[in-house]
């Protein structure tokens, strides 16, 4: 084994993830949308129900995830078919884990906080597999650069959840009440 062989699967594994934190990032914004869009009645009500129940895109995620991973299991692609599981996983993690509040707590609104940290800890799992470094070639810059970015990242996050949590006492009922009157 050459040291090239080592560094082609760590490539191909940070193009994968890039395709799949790509999926990721556009089917959660489009499913946002396309939820708010519903809610507020400026789209046709695209929502499938089953013997009048909601199913919700959590499920459509699940399946998804389900599938690939036999895919990716039993089949072992290469090359156009990989790629396009990694963008098949992306879409499937978002569908999911934009309701993860709702099956964290089996139930209640669309507009649990935990939907949208749980899409900000995957997209961010996503994107260091895809841009992170390998470990082994990090220069003493590299680490001074982490560790000033891990400390903005923890300040922001810091003032994202204090406005947040005031956004959410603002926009929280406006929000829950939306989804109620949207409701069949």
């Amino acid at each position: 084994m050459t040291d090239r062989e080592p560094h082609a699967v760590i490539t191909q594994s940070a193009q994968l993830a890039r395709r799949a934190l790509f999926a990721f990032i556009l089917t959660f914004v489009a499913s946002r949308v396309v939820v708010l869009l519903i809610m507020s009645r400026r789209i046709p009500n695209l929502y499938f129900f089953l013997r009048g129940t909601h199913v919700h895109h959590l499920n459509y995620g699940i399946f998804l995830l389900a599938g690939v991973g036999a895919y990716l299991l039993f089949r072992l692609p290469q090359g156009r078919a990989l790629r396009a599981a990694a963008l098949v996983y992306g879409v499937a993690m978002a569908l999911t884990f934009d309701e993860f509040g709702m099956w964290l707590h089996l139930g209640g609104s669309y507009w649990q906080r935990a939907s949208i940290d749980a899409i900000i800890v995957v997209a961010a799992v996503l994107g260091l597999l895809a841009f992170a470094s390998d470990i082994r070639k990090f220069e003493s810059r590299h680490i001074k650069a982490s560790i000033a970015i891990l400390i903005a990242v923890v300040v922001f996050g810091v003032v994202l959840y204090d406005a947040s949590v005031d956004l959410g006492r603002v926009e929280g009922p406006r929000l829950e009440a939306l989804e109620a009157a949207s409701s069949p």
